[in-house]
């Protein structure tokens, strides 16, 4: 017997703006960035929890949250603990339940998968193979996680670094989509 399809999340599309708009912001600040973190919570409880947030948005994201209650708004996360890789960072952070989502931006060197196969064990060895290798592509991701369910991800590369170029699609990353998911468990 087959299965009916499952409607979607309520939240996708909101998710999905959120997260091209944190990459889109992560792309006017340019390349060689450090990782940003966001929280991401709906706009209108974030509202009605803290009225005078109204003065810092802007009538279409105010018009956009009263049409639709998944509206996300991103809150980038300052004085980020210190940590010696994004993997070590995330496994150190919670969210309180009033965040609905979380979003991060990281940049990464990328091989193709013939020149990873030689690419030496030694760490120091490996970063100076990949930062001198041909073959190699800088790419900006930008992923993010619902709380109950939902994920997106969004990836720009440098060679082609225009906003009509990003990739996206809900499981681009997964390896950071379940780092981000445990994050809010």
């Amino acid at each position: 017997m087959t299965q009916p399809p499952t409607a979607p999340h309520p939240g996708q599309r909101a998710l999905s703006d959120a997260v091209r708009e944190v990459e889109h912001h992560a792309a006017t600040a340019g390349w060689d960035a450090p990782v940003r973190v966001f929280a991401l919570v709906r706009t209108q409880s974030a509202l009605a929890t803290e009225p005078g947030l109204a003065d810092q948005l802007t009538h279409d994201v105010l018009d956009a949250a009263a049409a639709d209650p998944w509206h996300l708004t991103s809150v980038e996360q300052e004085g980020l603990p210190s940590a010696p890789d994004l993997e070590t960072l995330l496994a150190g952070l919670s969210w309180p339940d009033a965040v609905d989502g979380v979003a991060v931006t990281v940049e990464r060197v990328v091989l193709p998968p013939a020149a990873e196969a030689d690419m030496p064990q030694e760490p120091d060895a490996a970063l100076a193979y990949l930062l001198a290798h041909p073959d190699r592509a800088d790419v900006r991701l930008a992923v993010g996680v619902l709380r109950d369910g939902p994920s997106w991800c969004a990836v720009r590369s440098r060679e082609h670094d225009a906003d009509d170029q990003v990739g996206q699609g809900p499981d681009l990353v997964p390896g950071l989509v379940s780092a981000l998911r445990s994050t809010l468990d």
